[in-house]
């Protein structure tokens, strides 16, 4: 049975073993039985072999064997295939697979035929997916957390278009409620102080020099308009100015690291298009909603939730409108939108782990209004601490005492940001050292992954030079261990994509990237790439192949990552 398709070679194997477990139950070696899902994996040891399933430990009760003696048996009857020179069973009960290295070695063309391409793959279904992230309060400039939170979500997104899917990326813009007021109440008080009024900045207001900047901006663009108007209208009016223009502010810091948005979403929106009062409508009438202390509740409770939960508070406690519906009112209205009425399949959310909170609560809102909580999948990452070698930067956003996204991008370039914010899981804390961001070595992983991807460019550009080029060559010639080592590399990147797309967890690319350039860099000390003994024009056409697509590689997986892939360094 020919293997013909470069992407996700183990589940092609996979079916070899089923075919394998069918032909011995065909000839009597095994008793009949319904054939379980076969996971094949990377053994954890090269010289286990490439592939492996432990099937047969999961299957000792149903043939009634010893989990070696199936291994057995498998092996002896799996089907003849190019891409397969051995299977061997071992102790206590797997079948290791070892790819033939003929058939390795001529997927370098299937590589380069894959183009742009290698990498993607074909889901059982399609599905339309909403991925929300970043969705900072636009109140001031973005820290570090949130260019964490930017990171994900984008290479996140990257990943499941990889994958097959349908993505809107979005960021949900907080412009209601408290914090608006506040930031708006903020504002004023910094331009009424730039126009020379003794107006003091509200107690949990915001206090950062970029509102004391914006103050005297507003102060010398609209003079005293907004002192001669209604003390409620003026800060209304200036938060909403101030929102606009923080989050003009945010797109070009976005935009700098490579972040992007299909959408941008307002929270207000929800209210003024009637969407809130249509689902408040609907949780009323399954009998979910109840009136207390003159707040409208959520009654959370009677769907299992610890505690039921203000959806409208008291106008006693809140006169101003604006801020009466909560953050869960929003929330609930917000997840009704995207899945009864933008129809997503999924919607995954990029939340800050001090949201955890919030979670239960919304799961409970999408159970109340009949949606699936199945389809909504909310990832927690944790914070960033700044560090100058032992040395921990501070940061404090309220107080104004914080490194902001856009310093630590010019500090240390857009590309260290992307890839070293989503080097660890992302409900695992993370130190981000600044002096190795920028160092130009080994040690800075960027460096390192962008450095062979350059090389390898490089070498292609000499090459060319001299007339050399990989047309017409004859990929078979590649037989060096560290040429094949190389190629079966360059084959995990389909993997790759589905354990991040099926996982949720962007952290294996820059791993996996950080290995390939470490493989293609070993390549490279041991195989002279280009040759200027004619008798080695055929070994050169070859190895011109590999390195191409090896670039094609590490370019793909920077790409998805939203790194570049330099012509040089």
């Amino acid at each position: 049975m020919p293997i013909t398709e470069v992407t996700l070679v183990k589940n092609q194997l996979a079916d070899l073993v089923k075919q394998a477990i069918q032909n011995a139950q065909a000839t009597g070696a095994l008793p009949p039985f319904d054939l379980p899902e076969v996971f094949i994996e990377r053994p954890q040891k090269k010289e286990w072999g490439d592939f492996a399933t432990s099937l047969p430990l999961k299957l000792a009760r149903d043939a009634k064997r010893a989990p070696l003696q199936i291994a057995q048996v498998i092996a002896a009857h799996f089907p003849p295939s190019d891409a397969v020179a051995r299977v061997e069973p071992s102790a206590p009960g797997f079948v290791n697979i070892v790819l033939n290295d003929a058939w390795v070695a001529r997927q370098v063309d299937a590589i380069l035929a894959e183009g742009a391409r290698f990498g993607d793959l074909t889901p059982a279904r399609r599905e339309k997916i909403q991925v929300e992230y970043v969705s900072v309060n636009p109140t001031g400039p973005m820290h570090v957390g949130s260019g964490r939170n930017g990171a994900i979500g984008d290479t996140l997104a990257n990943i499941l278009v990889a994958a097959g899917h349908d993505v809107q990326r979005e960021f949900y813009i907080n412009d209601n409620g408290t914090q608006v007021r506040q930031f708006g109440a903020s504002l004023f008080a910094t331009y009424a102080q730039a126009l020379g009024k003794d107006e003091p900045v509200p107690e949990g207001g915001y206090q950062g020099a970029y509102v004391v900047e914006m103050g005297k901006q507003y102060a010398q663009q609209y003079g005293d308009q907004y002192l001669q108007m209604p003390r409620a209208q003026a800060v209304r009016e200036l938060g909403r100015l101030g929102i606009d223009s923080v989050l003009a502010s945010l797109r070009a810091t976005l935009e700098q690291m490579n972040v992007r948005f299909d959408r941008w979403f307002s929270e207000r929106s929800l209210h003024e298009s009637g969407q809130f009062a249509g689902v408040l409508k609907r949780l009323q009438d399954r009998g979910l909603v109840f009136e207390k202390d003159g707040a409208t509740w959520f009654a959370a409770q009677a769907l299992g939730e610890e505690k039921d939960a203000v959806l409208i508070r008291s106008p006693q406690v809140v006169a101003e409108p604006d801020e009466r519906p909560t953050y869960l009112a929003s929330d609930v209205a917000y997840v009704w939108d995207k899945l009864a009425v933008r129809q997503f399949d999924r919607a995954i959310y990029i939340w800050g782990a001090d949201h955890h909170g919030d979670v239960p609560r919304v799961i409970a809102a999408a159970r109340a209004l009949g949606l699936d909580p199945a389809r909504i999948t909310i990832l927690l990452y944790q914070f960033v601490t700044l560090r100058r070698g032992e040395q921990v930067v501070k940061m404090s956003k309220r107080t104004g005492e914080f490194v902001t996204l856009d310093e630590l991008i010019d500090e240390v370039g857009a590309d260290a940001v992307r890839f070293m914010l989503i080097t660890r899981a992302a409900d695992t804390p993370m130190d981000f050292d600044l002096d190795l961001a920028v160092k130009q070595s080994d040690e800075n992983p960027v460096y390192y992954v962008q450095y062979a991807h350059a090389r390898i460019a490089s070498i292609l550009k000499k090459a060319a030079e001299a007339g050399a080029t990989g047309d017409g060559g004859d990929v078979t010639r590649l037989t060096h261990p560290a040429e094949l080592e190389l190629i079966r590399a360059m084959l995990r990147l389909p993997e790759m994509v589905e354990l991040a797309a099926s996982k949720l967890e962007p952290h294996h690319l820059p791993h996996y990237a950080i290995d390939l350039a470490g493989i293609f860099h070993a390549f490279y000390k041991q195989c002279r790439v280009v040759s200027s003994d004619p008798a080695d024009a055929e070994i050169t056409r070859a190895r011109l192949k590999l390195v191409a697509a090896a670039k094609l590689t590490l370019a793909r997986t920077l790409n998805l990552m939203g790194v570049r892939a330099p012509e040089s360094m």
